[in-house]
């Protein structure tokens, strides 16, 4: 059985009482109180694969498939995905499918057979999950340096839930906020979801975090993720926000929410019982002085097709917040210049400001969904083009590495070489921002890794630093496992 996709014999309209999307984008409105009418979230997993209606379509051979790779990377949706986003008609090619629903490509080869092995034979929950373990290890669940050099130290102890890779920003991640209305099959965080041993960031009951950001006073920007902080009820998130507005926080000016509850669960912020209470909570942060920021994860333009994805976006900017929008580059899903610039200029219209097009992170499914950094320049140059100066606030495309987010600006020849143009847009060592630099240009490449200085250099300018600081991280973290036999290293 092919394992790179679904057959294309597939593709055949599937309705199934859900209604199509050919209507996206028509600009048609329905009365405003249907986006108000409480909806109970129904999720689906795994053992939906075989019993959710519009899947019956696809083969058994398909659902098989999608099977397999969900024992390996998570799979969760929900109602709203289902019934209002995804294209039935399109599938197996709709970009929402592709987005939420396992994808057989998504596992390499090898990784596939294995798991479908493990199947075969019966193997009970625990030796299962030891196979698929084995498989998400070989999968880089923590790229860039995450467990190693991002983690800060409070009194010689690491703090539970924070990362810190940039001076002015750190990086909270409730214990509570740990999940998602919907899972994206490319995520670089689902590690988080897969329960894959220690590699799980999540705050403790200490409120450490909280501690650590009043006494680190050149930060200025908290950041809470996961997961996603907004699957929480507002009361729970309102504990972890209230607790950086307290006297001592005054360094604290930006939060930010990173989240995808307003392309998967817009409910959120329109019908659910405490909608209401969570825009009060925008309002309060608002009030203290403080620029809060919705850091919001649209991937297409489908996301914001449905009236109450745009009502989320107008009752989030009535209280002062900002909505800024950010996405990978995701082949089968927006590698598409057309569909980047419709993305930017609906964004636009609805008041949001267009922020980062990332690029596929080398972790989990890259195989499958990356694209080359040639191919995503070109990608990005062409939507540029198409829009006006207020949807040029996009930077892209970003990749967010071990040694910062680095941009690729641009494909030029110098003295007779062809090369990428790079640069930081942050970086562990502020002084490296906006310091450009020059690769070899390699269509094949997919990430920082994968590039080679240009002008017969052997390193890149940062590299020698990069590698003191892990090696400086690696020391502090041998200290703090042995101290009876290390001296402080200083």
């Amino acid at each position: 059985m092919a394992v790179s996709g679904f057959a294309p014999s597939q593709n055949a309209a599937l309705t199934f009482g859900f209604p199509g999307r050919s209507d996206r984008g028509t600009g048609q409105e329905v009365p405003e109180d249907v986006t108000k009418e409480p909806i109970k979230t129904r999720f689906y997993g795994i053992h939906d694969l075989e019993r959710l209606p519009p899947l019956q379509a696809l083969s058994p051979a398909d659902r098989h498939a999608m099977a397999v790779v969900a024992h390996v990377l998570p799979f969760r949706t929900n109602n709203y995905v289902v019934e209002d986003l995804i294209d039935w008609s399109r599938v197996p090619d709709d970009p929402i499918f592709h987005l939420t629903f396992p994808q057989p490509g998504m596992l390499a080869p090898e990784h596939f057979r294995r798991m479908e092995a493990a199947l075969a034979e019966g193997l009970g929950k625990a030796e299962l999950k030891a196979v698929a373990d084995q498989i998400r290890l070989e999968m880089n669940p923590h790229p860039a340096g995450q467990k190693a050099l991002n983690v800060p130290t409070l009194d010689d102890a690491p703090v539970p839930g924070v990362q810190r890779k940039y001076r002015e920003t750190a990086l909270v991640f409730p214990a509570r906020g740990q999940t998602c209305h919907a899972y994206c099959t490319f995520c670089f965080r689902w590690p988080q979801f897969v329960g894959l041993g220690d590699l799980k960031f999540a705050t403790d009951e200490s409120q450490r975090f909280a501690a650590f950001i009043k006494r680190e006073k050149h930060l200025t920007d908290v950041l809470f993720t996961g997961g996603d902080p907004l699957v929480m009820r507002t009361e729970m998130l309102a504990s972890y926000v209230d607790a950086i507005l307290a006297p001592g926080f005054e360094h604290i000016r930006t939060v930010r929410f990173g989240t995808k509850s307003v392309s998967y669960w817009p409910q959120r912020f329109v019908s659910d019982p405490d909608a209401d209470e969570l825009l009060r909570l925008f309002e309060r942060v608002v009030a203290s002085g403080r620029h809060v920021a919705i850091m919001g994860h649209y991937n297409h333009p489908a996301e914001l097709s449905t009236p109450v994805a745009r009502e989320a976006v107008r009752r989030i900017r009535s209280t002062g917040a900002e909505l800024r929008t950010q996405s990978p580059l995701i082949r089968h899903i927006n590698d598409d210049a057309q569909v980047w610039a419709e993305l930017w200029r609906t964004q636009v219209n609805l008041g949001c400001i267009p922020y980062y097009m990332f690029v596929e992170r080398d972790t989990g499914a890259q195989r499958f969904f990356g694209v080359p950094l040639a191919r995503a320049h070109q990608i990005y140059q062409a939507a540029f083009q198409q829009v006006s100066g207020l949807a040029r606030t996009v930077r892209g495309p970003s990749m967010s590495a071990m040694p910062g987010k680095v941009a690729l600006d641009g494909v030029a020849e110098i003295r007779g070489e062809k090369v990428f143009v790079l640069s930081f847009l942050q970086g562990r060592n502020p002084d490296w921002v906006k310091r450009p630099f020059f690769a070899r240009y390699n269509p094949r490449a997919m990430w920082l890794d994968d590039l080679d200085p240009a002008f017969d250099d052997e390193r890149f300018f940062y590299e020698d630093e990069l590698e003191d600081m892990a090696v400086r991280a690696h020391a502090r973290a041998v200290v703090k496992l042995h101290p009876a036999h290390h001296e402080p290293v200083h």
